[in-house]
């Protein structure tokens, strides 16, 4: 019985080594993860000065408002498009007042639960107030402008999976977005993070 036992344990031996000297021969284990297919190169800084058109100096509270959520939505998508932002008309800056406010970033619609303070404290000219968007936004050219922003000199081109040019997300939680960063003289490694949308621009972790 025992010599079974032994021939039986040199042969599963023989077959794992196929044969072979069993010495290592140095190759690396490769990937099992997927090499995303979308490629982001460095895109176009963002323009400076104020979002145009601005409101006019004689504009109703509601359009001033529109105008700072218009502002806000371009902050969270983290780039240059089409916005449009609309809030009820007749929108008092009495302190205590609520509203719903809608945007868009190129056709993707964000609401905005916004509520009226009191007078500021340095000009009773200016209005505090709160605006709580209840979804996010990503976008292909944001999610690039931070990843180039955040590695700098370091990256020379990072891999997605297919984001589009503005897409609606949840806020503050993982997408289904996900990049790797590729550093200059190395290969894309398979392995990527997901990307979240927050009310002041994509993060990548």
């Amino acid at each position: 019985m025992s010599v079974v036992v032994v021939s039986a344990v040199c042969l599963v031996a023989t077959g794992c080594s196929d044969g072979g000297s069993g010495k290592d021969d140095g190759a690396k284990p490769k990937s099992t993860h997927t090499v995303l297919p979308q490629r982001l190169d460095k895109p176009a800084p963002m323009p400076e000065g104020e979002l145009k058109p601005s409101p006019a100096a004689d504009a109703a509270f509601s359009e001033n408002l529109a105008y700072e959520l218009r502002r806000k939505t371009q902050s969270m998508a983290n780039a240059t498009g089409k916005i449009t932002a609309e809030c009820p008309k007749d929108l008092g800056s009495k302190s205590g007042t609520q509203a719903t406010c809608t945007t868009t970033f190129e056709d993707v619609k964000v609401e905005w639960n916004v509520s009226i303070g009191g007078k500021s404290s340095f000009s009773n000219n200016l209005v505090e107030y709160t605006a709580t968007p209840r979804q996010g936004i990503l976008t292909r050219d944001g999610v690039a402008r931070l990843l180039y922003g955040n590695y700098r000199d370091s990256i020379d081109h990072a891999l997605c999976n297919d984001i589009p040019k503005a897409v609606a997300a949840p806020l503050g939680v993982q997408s289904k977005y996900r990049c790797e960063v590729v550093m200059k003289g190395k290969e894309p490694s398979g392995y990527a993070q997901p990307v979240r949308a927050t009310d002041s621009g994509p993060r990548y972790y």
